[in-house]
């Protein structure tokens, strides 16, 4: 190679380095770098949700687009270290999913790459967005009333059990973001002059001591707190809710799905899309300071009316009516 040829390659190298994404994009595969709370196999159909996103706005994972997966299978603790492994990468954006703490990890290991999350809580009080409309930020996403409803959840379930007056709610202590649960439930509770037992546990391994301990404690029904480690076990916990005749309430449909006896939430899988709807958007040069946070705008009632015939427990009628869908 000749030396002038030598110094414009030279040249184009060092601008390429600082080109914008939109620029360089199309030179090389970006890398999506997603983290996740919890565990792939039950958060297989919100990857999905995820990838339906990203391909709407045209990419495809393994086309012209590489994901780089992390999961912390449940353990918060690990959040710091899986992002920064990202960041080492230099992926394009960080897909922060499975809730508030994770995008708290991800916005403390970088101020500069696009973060795209899908969380709980309030964002502007977390400090992950200056507001909804303007995040203002590398911050945006989209955010599911989590904690928020838990309160409706309480109320839910007291229409459910009239004559329960002593409830339990059974919460991840593990998750830093579980004092907001509980301050939801029992400002609820004081309004309905219920009495509350509230179980924390930390793994799988404490779950039938906590359902041993709501027998002794007198509990008539339960509250499973939103957390996205409960999700990845809502199997063992709607099993173990059937064993000790509890009815229960939980976060999303997918626990009516798999014997739960009522759930009040958002469409999670929808939320993912739209996490990839935004990913995607990124890419294409789109600021996340410029993306407004979305939220939902339906929460789905689903009822489990085969787990509530096997409890020998009947569904009032007004709370059939209102519900947006039945699983028999």
């Amino acid at each position: 190679m000749k030396r002038r040829e030598f110094l414009a390659s030279l040249g184009a190298g060092a601008a390429s380095s600082v080109m914008p994404f939109g620029a360089w994009a199309q030179q090389a595969m970006p890398v999506i770098g997603f983290v996740n709370s919890a565990s792939p196999g039950p958060f297989a159909h919100l990857v999905a949700g995820f990838r339906r996103g990203l391909s709407e706005v045209g990419f495809v994972e393994g086309q012209n687009i590489a994901v780089e997966y992390r999961w912390a299978e449940g353990r918060y603790d690990r959040l710091a270290e899986l992002v920064a492994e990202l960041v080492s990468r230099r992926v394009a954006v960080i897909v922060a999913t499975g809730g508030e703490p994770v995008a708290l990890a991800a916005k403390a290991a970088s101020g500069t790459i696009p973060i795209v999350y899908a969380g709980g809580g309030d964002p502007v009080k977390a400090g992950l967005v200056a507001s909804l409309n303007r995040p203002g930020g590398n911050v945006t996403g989209f955010n599911q009333f989590t904690y928020e409803l838990e309160s409706k959840r309480i109320g839910l379930l007291h229409e459910l059990v009239p004559a329960a007056k002593q409830i339990a709610v059974l919460v991840n202590a593990s998750n830093p973001a579980s004092a907001a649960a509980i301050k939801e439930v029992e400002g609820a509770a004081a309004r309905l002059d219920l009495k509350l037992t509230i179980v924390t546990i930390r793994d799988e391994s404490e779950f039938d001591g906590a359902f041993v301990r709501l027998g002794h404690e007198g509990a008539a029904a339960l509250l499973v707190s939103a957390d996205p480690y409960f999700n990845t076990r809502r199997a063992q916990l709607v099993e173990l809710a059937a064993r000790y005749r509890l009815p229960a309430i939980y976060e999303f449909r997918e626990f009516a799905v798999a014997g739960g006896l009522a759930s009040y939430g958002s469409n999670l899988a929808q939320a993912y899309r739209h996490v990839g709807d935004y990913t995607g958007r990124i890419l294409k040069g789109a600021k996340p300071a410029d993306l407004p946070v979305l939220q939902p705008t339906v929460f789905e009632l689903v009822i489990n009316l085969g787990t509530a015939k096997a409890l020998a427990f009947d569904i009032p009628s007004t709370l059939l009516a209102r519900a947006d869908e039945v699983l028999e």
